[in-house]
């Protein structure tokens, strides 16, 4: 499986798909966050990774015009887009990118994302000559290994993805058959979860708009498995450990809102 590599220069871009609905947070991508709407928070990240454009991909007219307000770039696509990537496929439509340029998805709720992690996943995907990069992260936790909402995958030894689930794998079945039962995992066992930053190449985006859901993907609600279903590689770096978390519920935004709150009266950013 392959390491994080060190980090070089080469042109990439980055879109934010911001959808304006939400169920858990309504206009989430506006939430304010020490004077600014989270989306251009994340657009802000984005810059800093060095890429060569950064556009805010939206639903919505105010998020439009919150972005171009702070004097970053947005457009407007379609509200009927299933997947994020989807969104980002309409993107690469609309800018006209030619098919070698790599897109790094960057998610419109991750205000803490770390700008080197961004221009690493997009080396990675040069680097694999693969159609997409993500990352994943060693999980020890047996709850989390167990959990349905924390996304696993495992690997083919040459780094690329092999499979996506919910469920538990890699299963050992002799250690959860005996006595440790499910609460605790065996040495050694290559349980990595994932992390959902993607890179793509723009012709894979394109080709992805015209796919059908797999069966995979419909049950157990992961797009990625749309990708390795029609044969696409998905070339897996690992990391250490997971980004800072994003905002997901009116918890999270909670949360986040004091991090900038403090970082604002202490003179320096989140």
């Amino acid at each position: 499986m392959m390491r994080a590599q060190a980090d070089s220069p080469m042109p990439f871009k980055i879109v934010v798909p911001a959808r304006y609905a939400s169920t858990r947070l309504p206009a989430k991508p506006l939430l304010d966050l020490g004077g600014k709407p989270m989306v251009v928070r994340v657009a802000e990240r984005g810059l800093l990774s060095g890429a060569e454009e950064v556009w805010v991909a939206t639903d919505h007219a105010e998020v439009l015009a919150a972005v171009k307000q702070h004097g970053l770039s947005a457009l407007m696509t379609r509200t009927d887009h299933p997947t994020g990537t989807d969104r980002l496929a309409e993107v690469v439509e609309q800018r006209g990118w030619s098919d070698d340029t790599i897109i790094v998805n960057v998610q419109g709720d991750e205000p803490l994302i770390d700008p080197a992690l961004i221009a690493r996943t997009a080396q990675h995907l040069a680097d694999s000559g693969a159609d997409i990069a993500t990352l994943g992260c060693p999980l020890g936790d047996a709850a989390d290994f167990f959990n349905p909402n924390v996304v696993k995958l495992t690997c083919r030894e040459d780094g690329d993805a092999l499979y996506f689930s919910r469920a538990p794998i890699p299963y050992a079945r002799d250690h959860f058959s005996g006595e440790n039962g499910k609460f605790s995992l065996p040495a050694g066992l290559p349980a990595y979860r994932h992390v959902g930053l993607y890179a793509y190449r723009a012709h894979f985006l394109r080709a992805f708009a015209h796919l059908p859901p797999s069966p995979l993907e419909r049950f157990e609600a992961l797009e990625q498995l749309r990708a390795l279903s029609n044969g696409f590689r998905i070339s897996v770096m690992i990391v250490d450990h997971p980004p800072l978390p994003g905002v997901d519920t009116p918890e999270d935004a909670k949360r986040m809102q004091g991090a900038f709150s403090t970082a604002a009266d202490g003179r320096g950013e989140a």
